[in-house]
């Protein structure tokens, strides 16, 4: 074995123990990255030249990328509409809407983390959300607590999926994806996720009504003119900035960056609208968005020195070979691949696995051949950019370091305890699974509809 191969290795081993003790992964990756670039150097396999670039490299990449400059945007969308009430207003609606069917308020919850998760896009500020205005009604009404906070963490992080997700822009620069096509590659199986946790739970509550009791008639009586006028009001503003910030991005008529800057206005006219816009919340929300975007390019940026030193190493040859060389053929691969990604999730957040994963799988899979399925390496590339997405969302609920869990822990009452977030999300990890299966199985719910929104069938 070639001494670069020996060092590519030791430098992917090391990030993995560095990560696992607990030290910031914005500062574990550039680490990394720079004392195995001085090694390299010493040893004679690493270019002085190659090591003053790595700053170059790492920083003027994220700082030069127009395409990151929706990330912050898309972040101030998210936690202003948060704090804009939409979320309280969606839920009352939905209720009322889906009240009169069994498990009707767990379905409502997961319309609404559907509709929210179009709108924010931010996990633990959704999760948290949904946890204080959801999980306290659910309870109250004699919902199982495993089925409330199940319900609750999957389709608040459904946001991850359904675009405009952050993780989706990212993917789209690290595989050189059209975001556009990310976007809408993403609406059907985020779809797919939300439909499979309503019929879950539309199965569970009619086989055991007992987890999942009716609404009290009288919190349904309400006027049918009444009831007109809150669903416009509670459901049309968020649908009509939903439209215009994807439709825009959709129809080509702006570029993802533009289409961000449109819906961080349009938050803010939705606050305005619900009368919670003021100084505090213009302050907290620009406070929360700083810190939100300088933790992401932060990381950004320390993956982008470490893959270059880990390129420049011949990482990225080493991990080819022995994918390309396993004897399972192209779709052993891929489950080899995915694998990977769903033990990953069990340990580190999307945004670690995503910006160290792909820059290596997505290569790899370009080469690999699942027969007339694709009509272009770029479809096949989109398609498992999805499946990585879908395979993330596991990542946010599985034990030990779910984190959806420990943020809907720490606002569910004392009652609510780890072993019960455990168990409920049991199930809907499963059905993340079995997504994950049927868009392997049918990769047009992928491929068709960026064809056919863009003229391309």
């Amino acid at each position: 074995m070639y001494v670069e191969e020996v060092l590519a290795l030791t430098m992917f081993l090391a990030l993995a123990l560095l990560l696992f003790s607990g030290y910031p992964v914005a500062f574990v990756l550039p680490g990394v990255a720079l004392g195995f670039g001085a090694i390299g150097m010493m040893l004679g396999h690493f270019s002085a030249i190659e090591y003053y670039n790595i700053v170059l490299r790492a920083w003027g990449g994220a700082a030069s990328n127009l395409l990151l400059v929706a990330v912050p945007m898309f972040i101030y969308m998210g936690i202003m509409l948060e704090r804009s009430g939409v979320a309280e207003n969606l839920l009352s609606t939905m209720q009322i809407l889906l009240g009169r069917v069994r498990g009707g308020l767990a379905m409502a919850v997961t319309v609404m983390g559907t509709i929210l998760a179009a709108s924010t896009g931010i996990i633990g500020a959704s999760v948290v959300m949904m946890g204080i205005l959801a999980l306290s009604p659910m309870l109250k009404r004699g919902y199982q607590i495993e089925l409330s906070v199940g319900t609750i963490a999957a389709s608040a992080t459904l946001g991850i999926l359904i675009p405009p997700s952050i993780m989706l822009v990212i993917m789209g620069d690290l595989l050189s994806i059209s975001v556009g096509d990310l976007f809408l590659g993403a609406v059907f199986p985020g779809l797919l996720l939300s439909g499979l946790y309503i019929l879950y739970i539309g199965i569970l509550s009619y086989a055991r009504p007992e987890l999942a009791p009716l609404m009290p008639k009288e919190e349904l009586q309400i006027p049918l003119g009444t009831l007109v006028r809150q669903v416009v009001r509670t459901l049309l503003p968020p649908l009509f900035l939903i439209v215009i910030v994807l439709g825009s991005i959709f129809l080509g008529w702006a570029t993802p960056t533009e289409a961000a800057g449109v819906g961080a206005f349009g938050s803010v006219l939705l606050a305005w609208f619900n009368r919670r816009l003021n100084r505090e919340t213009v302050v907290d929300v620009t406070h929360r968005t700083a810190k939100i975007t300088a933790m992401v390019f932060m990381i950004v940026v320390g993956a982008t020195a470490f893959s270059y030193v880990f390129r420049s190493l011949g990482g990225e040859d080493v991990i080819e070979r022995a994918l390309l060389g396993l004897p399972f053929g192209s779709w052993g691969i891929l489950f080899v691949l995915m694998g990977v990604v769903f033990l990953l999730g069990f340990f580190f957040d999307w945004i670690e696995i995503t910006l160290i994963v792909l820059p290596v799988f997505g290569p790899i899979v370009g080469k690999l051949d699942f027969g007339p399925m694709f009509a272009t390496v770029g479809d096949q590339t989109l398609w498992f950019a999805m499946l990585v997405a879908i395979n993330l969302q596991t990542s946010f609920l599985t034990p030990p370091f779910g984190f959806a869990l420990f943020y809907l822990k720490g606002v569910s009452p004392p009652n609510v305890r780890l072993d019960h977030l455990y168990r409920g999300i049991i199930p809907f990890v499963v059905l993340q699974l079995i997504g994950l299966a049927i868009v392997i199985l049918f990769p047009e719910l992928v491929t068709w509809f960026p064809k056919m929104a863009l003229g391309r069938g």
